[in-house]
């Protein structure tokens, strides 16, 4: 197999990876916490509201032999049909007593060909995420102190640096060595958070019936919030999000 075709099959592990692990943990929960009763979902899709956003190319500066020449910015991605990518969808008033229980789902993020993958990810609060390295090159994880300890490290090839998370928050990590690398850790305090697909689509699974206020996240458009109501059943939802 080619090195670009082994990259785009890690790429997907990943990006799998990432959505099942919220949605075990959530699965683990429900088992634990909901019982009998009955609930809901909420089933959605966050639409980009304007002209469409032409891709955007950053520029590799160092380390081209492993990076190559320019990547794919991230900061905002959306489908064909304005569909926005990786958007954090929560619910803002979650049911009482909702929380986390042992054990809490695993959580990776890599960094592949000078990439972050995935560009975010959610991470139960009391969580670790698992940072590794798999190019054959030196990269630095940073983040700068807010409500948890702000770390750097450096980390050589084939190093995994393990990092807790212990206050729920948006943590923006960079690499110093390669300026165009940024991602995004999201500590979620219940588990009644959602990541959108490549179709900006999210689910929100096994919610009681009532009343709820979704918080909407997205790293370059802000925060926007959407009241609404669960029965037992599918309440489907779309969220329109503008620039500022």
């Amino acid at each position: 197999m080619s090195d670009r075709r082994c990259y785009e099959a890690r790429v997907r592990r990943l990006h799998r990876g990432s959505r099942s692990l919220l949605v075990l943990g959530m699965a683990a929960w429900v088992a634990i916490a909901a019982g009998p009763a009955a609930a809901g979902s909420i089933t959605g899709t966050v639409r980009f509201a304007g002209a469409s956003v032409e891709p955007k190319k950053l520029p590799v500066t160092v380390n081209q032999a492993v990076c190559g020449t320019e990547k794919d910015a991230e900061s905002i991605v959306l489908s064909p049909q304005k569909g926005i990518r990786n958007v954090v969808v929560s619910l803002q008033t979650p049911p009482p007593d909702a929380t986390w229980t042992a054990p809490l789902p695993r959580v990776q993020l890599d960094q592949l060909q000078c990439v972050f993958i995935p560009h975010v990810v959610i991470v139960p609060v009391g969580g670790t995420v698992e940072f590794l390295n798999s190019d054959r090159l030196l990269h630095n994880i940073r983040s700068r102190k807010t409500t948890n300890p702000a770390f750097n490290r450096t980390q050589p090839k084939g190093r995994t640096i393990p990092i807790a998370f212990n206050q729920p928050e948006i943590v923006r990590v960079d690499c110093d060595l390669h300026p165009w690398m940024r991602t995004w850790v999201v500590v979620a305090e219940h588990p009644f958070f959602a990541l959108t697909n490549e179709r900006g689509e999210f689910v929100l699974d096994n919610v009681p019936p009532g009343r709820y206020t979704l918080q909407i996240w997205q790293e370059t458009l802000g925060t926007v919030t959407r009241d609404v109501t669960v029965e037992d059943g599918v309440t489907a939802v779309t969220v329109e999000m503008r620039e500022k």
